[in-house]
């Protein structure tokens, strides 16, 4: 204990500094031993894992030896081995010979009763899984995203997005499932699947624009899949290069009255950096950003300056509504804001209030 108090004060060692890759690579022989030994099987594939993300070159024989020998650790049901596995077959994929080996245990745990395994196992078997294979586990994948375990769903849903990039015709046949996934009630599902059926449309402008239109209509629960809408109008209002008068401009303004605060900034700063916005046109966002610069939350005070400092640029009058609030966060804990609200009021101001700043300034200069 002692020991341990004095690396805490010396701002602690690292348990795997000076590693030999041979070294270890010779342990992973204990995945061989019967019985299986959970922990210690668990510290050398964290060593392992720990020496590829340093960069160490692992040769495809030796990674594929190690692969083969960590393939008899499927026989024990330990949870936290397990996931080592799953990351470890993960890591591995890309550098050992016939991983598909392990496909057949890892769809027997996609499967499972086991849900604690069937997440981590869908997105190990999807990081394997070629376009041949692809067809075979088409079934289960279908399956899972329209899964009662919410875990589950977005596992699936964000590794079918993966898939799509090299297999984009197998996952169009996903997309009855993708949307009874928006329907659900978890947050992170909806978002997910609202970002694959995006990502399965989106090179039909058309089909983009029914898809906008259609959850603008539909009230999603998602924050996040939210601002993934506003982000795709955005997209769409820049291609088409309309105005404020396309009802999409009217979708992200509406949602500058959301509930959610992150919904609000991205519908703000959405606004703002809208190549051909007129004055009037900013003039919510602005106020929106105004009320987030007297939040009690850093993260807010610290976008909404951040944000503001970037509209002065061009539209400096715009922000002069605000320069009362700017100057309150002159003396704010974070410097990081007093900063941003110093150089966005000098953008602002007029001769006398420059000169005031200027004395201000002069109290935290040494700070920053």
């Amino acid at each position: 204990m002692k020991r341990d108090k004095k690396e805490e004060e010396e701002g602690g060692a690292n348990p795997f500094y000076n590693l030999e890759k041979s070294s270890v690579l010779q342990e992973a022989r204990v995945f061989n031993d019967t019985p299986i030994n959970p922990r210690r099987c668990c510290h050398i594939l964290t060593k392992i894992l720990y020496l590829i993300n340093q960069g160490e070159h692992v040769g495809t024989t030796e990674a594929t030896e190690t692969f083969f020998a960590m393939t008899k650790l499927f026989q024990s049901k330990d949870v936290t081995l397990r996931r080592m596995v799953y990351l470890f077959i993960k890591e591995m994929s890309e550098m050992s010979e016939d991983v598909i080996i392990v496909t057949s245990s890892l769809t027997k745990d996609m499967t499972g009763k086991e849900d604690q395994f069937r997440a981590p196992a869908i997105r190990a078997l999807c990081r394997i899984t070629d376009g041949t294979m692809l067809q075979s586990i088409e079934r289960y994948m279908k399956q899972a995203i329209v899964d009662k375990i919410p875990a589950v769903c977005s596992a699936a849903l964000t590794s079918s997005l993966h898939l799509s990039k090299q297999n984009p015709e197998v996952v169009k046949r996903w997309v009855n499932e993708a949307q009874e996934a928006v329907n659900s009630d978890n947050i992170m599902v909806q978002y997910h699947a609202l970002g694959l059926l995006y990502h399965i449309r989106k090179s039909d402008k058309l089909a983009v624009t029914k898809l906008v239109s259609k959850f603008t209509r539909h009230t999603l629960k998602s924050p996040y899949a939210y601002c993934l809408l506003i982000r795709i109008a955005c997209k769409l209002l820049e291609e088409e290069d309309a105005g404020a008068d396309s009802p999409m401009f009217d979708f992200i303004e509406s949602c500058l009255r959301h509930k959610s605060e992150m919904v609000i900034y991205e519908a703000a700063h959405a606004i703002v950096s809208m190549k051909h916005t007129t004055a009037k046109e900013l003039a919510p966002a602005v106020s929106v950003l105004q009320l987030f610069c007297s939040s009690p939350k850093p993260t807010l005070r610290f976008a909404a300056v951040r944000t503001l400092n970037k509209v002065a640029m061009k539209h400096p009058a715009a922000v002069t509504a605000c320069n009362l609030d700017l100057e309150n966060l002159i003396t704010d804990v974070n410097r990081s804001i007093a900063t941003l609200a110093i150089t966005t009021l000098l953008k602002t101001g007029n001769e006398s209030s420059v000169d005031r700043l200027m004395k201000q300034i002069s109290s935290f200069m040494s700070e920053i």
